[in-house]
């Protein structure tokens, strides 16, 4: 049955204003994407194409997104309510990710491999398929880029679903790719819910492997669907990253960076610094240095697209009842000392006479000193508002830093070097950043341990992923020599010298 297709209402969440309608993907969209993927796939259009001219496609759409950067921070901006700030400076990095790909295709090898006897053995890696990829709502295009560039780099077709409630970036992204010269069918992007177009893509018997960034709880149901079909499998989750702060770290640097750590993006990133973790000779410096940031980001909030503002909106009205309801739950069962924030903003922005009580503005807010078994400590809330507490030696910092169910990201700082690496090897995280946070490149591993994900994007490991080893093994012995040893019926065993394996 053909189910009628409707739309989806993109807001901006700084105004409550209708920003554009996208048709969402019907069942029947998600079959005809995936036969042309496939049959895209079979074809060789891109799969077979020689890695030299992926590579110089590659490049060319690296060149068109560049020059496209202005135009889409914009439209990032406005679906996600994140600053014009944040999104010229990340959007601006991500034809890095292209270009990154675009050289290891002119420079990945086959290899040989040490086989025994007169055989050669040459180990290649082929695309997988047709791949899904589902994308979140925080980072819409960084995200989904870091999916797409090792999946059309590596000669597979690609169907992504990007968030319902940000996929114009996707969408416009989509049709860079075409004017660079990927084919028809190579890169689809189906709108649509989660729950229902979503579901349907990664439980299709076509797709080889799927990829999503999302809540843990979504990646366990859509890990079940996967595994029913015995596809592999990337999920980055949840998150809730810890930075622990030593007495000998730099007192500014550490507040600066603690700041930049756990309010970019609004506090709405799997990286998060959710959990201030602050030793207790260090520990009234900085929170005296972190809260005056906190107090200045906060007075300096205004409308997103204004270049001067410090911090935008959370995603939605839902999200933002959602965090308000964390925080009030926090406050009313006495979890800890609320230091500043807690409350939506409303009014007029002191910064530019921005209407606040139109859109989905949370302030940076922080609690002291909350329990361990507080919802606060413990469930990623994706939004800003950080939790801190103190610590007498390290045994007791690590022990609190690893206090968690997840573990994507985590941040150390300290000016001893053997401490950092020290800290940094016990610390359960994919991600350790020392006195730095957040940082991202393509070459560098991306992904989580415990709760927080399966697989790793970026690096080779993101491009062996999409990929998958094939062996072809060639008799290089002479004709007699071939006729001896392959005869394993011969009738005179005593004159057989078979090889078995």
């Amino acid at each position: 049955m053909t189910l009628a297709c409707f739309s989806i209402s993109v807001t901006n969440p700084a105004t409550g204003e209708e920003l554009s309608t996208v048709v969402s993907a019907s069942p029947d969209d998600v079959r005809v994407a995936i036969h042309d993927a496939h049959q895209a796939f079979k074809l060789g259009v891109w799969s077979k194409t020689p890695a030299i001219q992926r590579a110089a496609v590659l490049s060319i759409l690296a060149q068109h997104l560049e020059e496209n950067i202005l135009r889409l921070a914009r439209i990032e901006s406005m679906q996600t309510g994140r600053t014009i700030r944040e999104m010229t400076a990340q959007l601006g990095r991500l034809p890095e990710w292209l270009d990154y790909y675009a050289a290891l295709l002119r420079t990945h090898s086959a290899y040989v491999a040490p086989t025994q006897g007169p055989l050669l053995n040459y180990v290649q890696r082929v695309p997988l398929g047709v791949v899904a990829q589902i994308t979140p709502f925080n980072h819409p295009l960084l995200i989904a880029l870091k999916k797409i560039a090792p999946a059309i780099a590596t000669g597979n077709s690609v169907v992504v679903k990007p968030s319902e409630l940000a996929p114009m970036t996707v969408l416009e992204f989509a049709e860079l790719t075409a004017e660079a010269g990927v084919p028809p069918g190579v890169l689809s992007v189906l709108p649509g819910y989660g729950r229902t177009i979503g579901k349907e893509i990664v439980s299709h018997p076509l797709i080889r492997k799927v990829d999503i960034t999302a809540g843990t709880s979504t990646g366990r149901e859509l890990g079940s669907l996967v595994g029913g079909n015995l596809a592999a499998y990337t999920a980055e989750l949840g998150g809730k990253a810890p930075i622990v702060v030593f007495d000998d770290a730099d007192p500014i640097s550490a507040a600066n960076g603690a700041a930049f750590a756990c309010f970019v993006a609004s506090g709405q990133t799997c990286v998060s610094g959710t959990r201030l973790i602050v030793q207790d000779g260090i520990y009234d410096e900085f929170m005296s240095l972190f809260l005056a940031k906190v107090n200045s980001i906060t007075r300096r909030m205004g409308n997103p697209l204004n270049p001067k503002s410090t911090m935008g909106t959370v995603i939605s009205q839902s999200h933002l009842q959602r965090i308000e309801s964390i925080v009030q739950r926090g406050k009313a069962k006495s979890h800890g000392k609320l230091l500043v924030g807690g409350e939506r903003l409303t009014g007029k922005s002191e910064l530019d006479g921005f209407d606040f009580s139109k859109g989905s503005f949370f302030p940076p807010t922080v609690f002291e000193n909350v329990s361990l078994e507080s919802e606060l400590w413990r469930e990623e809330i994706f939004g800003p508002v950080v939790v801190v507490k103190r610590f007498s030696d390290e045994k007791r910092g690590l022990q609190l830093a690893n206090a968690s169910k997840y573990g994507l990201g985590a941040g150390i700082w300290t000016r001893d070097l053997s401490k950092a690496h020290r800290i940094s090897a016990e610390i359960e995280a994919g991600l350790v950043w020392v006195n730095t946070h957040h940082r991202n490149d393509p070459s560098s591993p991306w992904g989580g341990m415990k709760e927080s994900g399966i697989g790793r994007e970026n690096g080779l490991e993101a491009f062996e992923a999409y990929t998958q080893s094939k062996s072809t093994i060639v008799n290089i012995a002479t004709v007699e020599e071939t006729r001896q040893a392959q005869d394993w019926f011969a009738e005179d065993e005593e004159q057989a010298s078979t090889r078995y394996g």
